[in-house]
């Protein structure tokens, strides 16, 4: 696994607080805002993603090609080959998904620091380059066509199958392909609209009640 920056802390509890004045505070406020965004939406963390569905999809590559090696066994010994790269694609496919679900959980951990740190105060001038709709709008597209890929694949693939066109093996593999493709694409959509809404909620509207008040 790819070693990573610790995130930000929180910010501090009101009781601790000690910007000396407001100027500080934002000062503070952008630079952590600043890492979480390109944590959180960068283009970087785009290729991250696919890179980790990647390893998932290889992974299944090789369990589906050890079933179609079942199907095709004609007696025991010929099994032997299909055990060999279910195994080596159980061994890629695992950690994979590990590392989706890992990147997932990250994800949510940076959303909440955003919202924490973005709601210290407003500041509309600095925050517009916060906003990166050139990374989200790629994040959209791109998500957009992976999800519908892998849907079609899902849907088309089981089709054609009723018809005979297909074997249970090149099925499963394709299905499992699609359901990966479309599990990325996803994610990627979820991150582009729950950043969306960041910037509306947080960074454009006006908080109802301050969340920190800076004396001084």
């Amino acid at each position: 696994m790819p070693s990573r920056s610790p995130l930000p802390p929180p910010p501090p509890p009101v009781e601790i607080r000690a910007w000396p004045d407001r100027d500080a505070l934002l000062r503070d406020r952008a630079a952590v805002l600043d890492e979480l965004v390109r944590t959180f939406i960068g283009p970087a963390r785009l290729g991250v993603l696919w890179l980790w569905a990647g390893v998932a999809a290889f992974g299944w590559s090789l369990v589906g090609a050890a079933f179609l090696m079942f199907e095709d066994a004609a007696d025991s010994p010929g099994v032997v080959p299909g055990v060999v790269v279910l195994a080596g694609g159980a061994a890629t496919l695992v950690p994979g998904l590990v590392l989706l679900v890992v990147g997932a959980a990250r994800d949510l951990r940076v959303h909440r620091l955003l919202v924490e740190w973005g709601g210290l105060d407003h500041d509309p001038a600095g925050d517009v380059g916060l906003r990166m709709p050139r990374a989200s709008l790629l994040w959209l597209l791109t998500s957009f066509t992976l999800c519908a890929v892998g849907l079609f694949t899902c849907v088309v693939v089981p089709a054609t199958a009723r018809a005979g066109e297909e074997t249970y093996g090149l099925v499963a593999l394709f299905m499992g392909l699609g359901f990966l493709a479309w599990l990325t694409g996803l994610t990627g959509l979820v991150k582009a609209f729950a950043h969306r809404r960041w910037v509306i909620r947080v960074l454009v509207g006006v908080p109802a009640e301050p969340l920190i008040t800076v004396e001084g």
